[in-house]
């Protein structure tokens, strides 16, 4: 087959799945990450990994500064969030409910939230999609088990999919129909890491750590840290990364 997709790609678990299941759909991968001073390069070098485990046939890492914006945790110099050792357990129990995807019943938007992050980065991939002739863009957005980011919203995947067929010539022209892509988007972490190992992915790939220890090991105290666990222990598989010596 010759389907083309844009695939964005983070090198965390959802963006990760999402390309695979993508691969699995006959698509040809073109995957798309950004280097946008964010607060450390590891999710780029498990990106690239994975791109490479999945046969892309091109991997474009566009280089930008965030930082000069600020704004987040991720893009400036605000201290990450972190859960007490002895808080651990109540937090994942909150993460347990997190059952809605109704932004209106979110308790606030996390400093990690990263201001208009996946309108940037849709746009970047709408506009290689056009050069490409590819009308699939995939985003590992998901409206379940997340910190409660506005741009991981189903409506919100709606609405950039309408204004991409308004603003490209392609589309305008009645050439190509553009489509957002979300496969994980009312899934668990569990249920998404065990689509990922039925397909026989490597999670020991991938990265999730918004804030790793000095000697490269994942905080664990994050939220996505904390999402990640519980991911996996949902799934019934142990993190590959946390096995690595």
């Amino acid at each position: 087959m010759n389907k083309k997709a844009v695939v964005l790609l983070s090198g965390g678990i959802d963006s990760s799945t999402t390309a695979a299941i993508a691969k699995a759909e006959g698509y040809n991968i073109y995957a798309l990450s950004f280097d946008y001073s964010q607060r450390h390069r590891l999710e780029l070098e498990s990106a690239k990994k994975v791109a490479e485990s999945l046969g892309a046939r091109r991997h474009l890492i566009i280089k930008f500064d965030l930082r000069e914006i600020g704004g987040s945790a991720l893009t400036a110099d605000i201290e990450v969030p972190k859960v007490r050792a002895e808080d651990q357990k109540n937090r994942r129990a909150e993460i347990k409910d997190f059952r809605t995807s109704e932004f209106t019943n979110f308790r606030s938007i996390p400093i990690t939230y990263v201001p208009a992050r996946n309108t940037i980065f849709l746009s970047f991939a709408l506009g290689w999609a056009e050069v490409l002739e590819a009308t699939d863009i995939f985003i590992g957005a998901n409206a379940v088990d997340y910190s409660g980011y506005p741009d991981c919203r189903p409506e919100y995947l709606k609405a950039f999919e309408e204004m991409a067929n308004l603003a490209t010539r392609v589309s305008v022209e009645e050439k190509m129909r553009f489509a957002i892509k979300a496969p994980l988007l009312y899934m668990t972490k569990g249920e998404i890491i065990r689509k990922g190992a039925e397909m026989g992915f490597d999670y020991s790939l991938t990265w999730s750590c918004y804030d790793p220890l000095p000697d490269g090991r994942p905080c664990e105290r994050c939220d996505s840290c904390l999402f990640r666990a519980k991911g996996f222990k949902e799934a019934g598989i142990k993190d590959p990364l946390l096995l690595k010596p």
